[in-house]
């Protein structure tokens, strides 16, 4: 099979890409898998059964905790890199920011009210969160492939990788230890094996030892044995403690 001169060059500029700082694939990955694991489980919740009820009230709960805290944090840290250097690039998606926090306070309030609802309605009132929280979810998936293609060409142009971790770096500082494990669970599970390995290196050799310990019992229940023979070998630890 041969590839047109325009494929090729498409290969050659995502192998360059793939080489840059980028501030957004890790947390990203993050975010698709949490917003994926919280529409398939309201999506399969009995609205007969209070326990399935109460359990996706908690999950959009969260998810829209994690969410809003995500758009504070590109707001405060990403989008002022962008607009410093190329001024109007983020503007799209700062308004896409401002939707976003409208459509999180709507969406908890409905999930914050679904139990209080009588059960004859509550079949109804669920299928149509599951149907907004689809829409969302939609939503965010394209907003992050604009983040990931139009931003990141656009930090890449303006900026060193040095500089781009310096703002990685200030954005992580400023994230509370409980949030943080939140987004270790969901995004080390879904990192491919070399960046998995990548941030646990990092964090292995700046971490105090039971933050890292404790990262590392977080991670192990999600990670297939294959992937997390792969991990304990590139970080040097035996693949069964002891």
């Amino acid at each position: 099979m041969q590839f047109s001169r325009q494929e090729m060059k498409q290969l050659a500029d995502a192998s360059a890409a793939a080489s840059r700082e980028n501030l957004y694939a890790g947390i990203h990955k993050a975010m698709r898998a949490v917003m994926a694991d919280c529409l398939l489980a309201v999506g399969r919740a009995d609205p007969t059964d209070a326990h399935d009820v109460d359990d996706a009230v908690r999950r959009i709960a969260t998810l829209m905790d994690l969410c809003a805290s995500h758009v504070h944090h590109e707001n405060t840290f990403v989008h002022p890199a962008i607009e410093a250097r190329t001024p109007g690039v983020s503007d799209a998606v700062g308004q896409d920011h401002v939707e976003h926090l409208q459509q999180i306070e709507r969406l908890r309030g409905a999930a914050l009210r679904l139990p209080a609802i009588d059960p004859s309605l509550r079949a109804g009132a669920l299928q149509g969160l599951y149907l907004e929280l689809s829409l969302f979810v939609a939503d965010n998936l394209h907003h992050m492939h604009v983040e990931e293609t139009v931003h990141n060409t656009a930090l890449w142009s303006a900026y060193t990788d040095e500089e781009l971790r310096s703002v990685h770096d200030a954005l992580v500082a400023s994230i509370e230890p409980g949030e943080m494990m939140q987004v270790m669970r969901w995004m080390l599970p879904h990192l491919h094996a070399p960046e998995r390995l990548a941030v646990l290196c990092g964090m292995k050799q700046g971490a105090p030892a039971p933050v890292f310990q404790a990262v590392m019992d977080l991670v192990q229940p999600h990670l297939a044995t294959r992937d997390w023979v792969k991990l304990t070998q590139g970080l040097g630890l035996p693949a069964v403690p002891g």
